[in-house]
């Protein structure tokens, strides 16, 4: 949020302003990485899993060795994911906590040339300057607030949006294995061409469903999103089943 974005902030109406940001809480929703983190998740767990059980049905009808495939496919890229999603949002986090820190140093060790600072901001966004200085006067009055302000505006940071680490890795570890089960399911009652016809089809309407919903948060054509994540995972399947006959062919002979 910038002082050009809701002014009633300047103008001495913070609790005002928190109760646009708690009204308003798709926004901070969207930029969340642990929604991110299970979005992906889940359209990668349905993918991948897909991909591996058809891969493994092409190379071989046995429905034991499917569903013991699909089983280990899951937890191993549920384990991945979450993984990598910790480290890569720890990383991030420590990164934005180092800079907010710096700044924190800077407010402390000259805290007129950052009040300066910010009042070149605000001119920048088009206020006049004695009313910049104004502005950044009044916010320098309390450590806490210039701090704050000074880090959404120098360096484009949210100190409530920092993302956790614990969330991200735990959303993308579930929303994986939610997806990578769909196609595994239809081998819990064992095997044969009826029971990879079920795989397939609940897969590719779990594929449909899973770009539907993505639709719901970037605005986009539900048929579109839905269809453009179908066509993906179709393909990638239809690709590993190719691959795996050959194989089994191969081995066979």
């Amino acid at each position: 949020m910038t002082a050009t974005d809701h002014p009633v902030v300047v103008s001495g109406e913070p609790e005002a302003a928190e109760a646009i940001a708690r009204g308003e809480g798709w926004h901070r929703s969207a930029r969340s990485g642990t929604l991110r983190a299970v979005i992906f998740g889940m359209s990668d767990g349905l993918v991948s899993n897909l991909s591996l059980v058809m891969g493994v049905a092409g190379a071989s009808g046995q429905g034991g060795f499917i569903l013991l495939a699909g089983i280990a496919g899951l937890l191993a890229g549920a384990f991945s994911m979450a993984a990598g999603e910790y480290i890569s949002m720890q990383s991030q986090r420590e990164l934005f906590e180092r800079q907010i820190e710096l700044e924190r140093a800077e407010l402390e060790a000259m805290p007129e040339e950052e009040q300066r600072e910010l009042a070149a901001l605000y001119v920048a966004k088009g206020f006049a300057p004695d009313e910049a200085e104004r502005i950044a006067t009044r916010m320098f009055e309390d450590p806490a607030t210039a701090l704050d302000t000074l880090v959404r505006e120098e360096l484009g940071l949210d100190p409530d949006e920092l993302g956790s680490p614990w969330g991200a890795a735990t959303g993308s570890f579930l929303a994986f294995a939610v997806g990578a089960v769909i196609p595994v399911i239809p081998y819990l009652f064992g095997g044969g061409s009826a029971v990879f016809l079920a795989s397939l089809g609940v897969s590719l309407v779990a594929l449909f469903v899973v770009g539907a919903a993505v639709s719901l948060l970037t605005g986009r054509s539900l048929l579109y999103s839905g269809f453009r994540q179908l066509g993906i995972g179709a393909a990638a399947a239809a690709v590993t089943y190719a691959v795996g006959s050959v194989i089994g062919v191969g081995v066979a002979a």
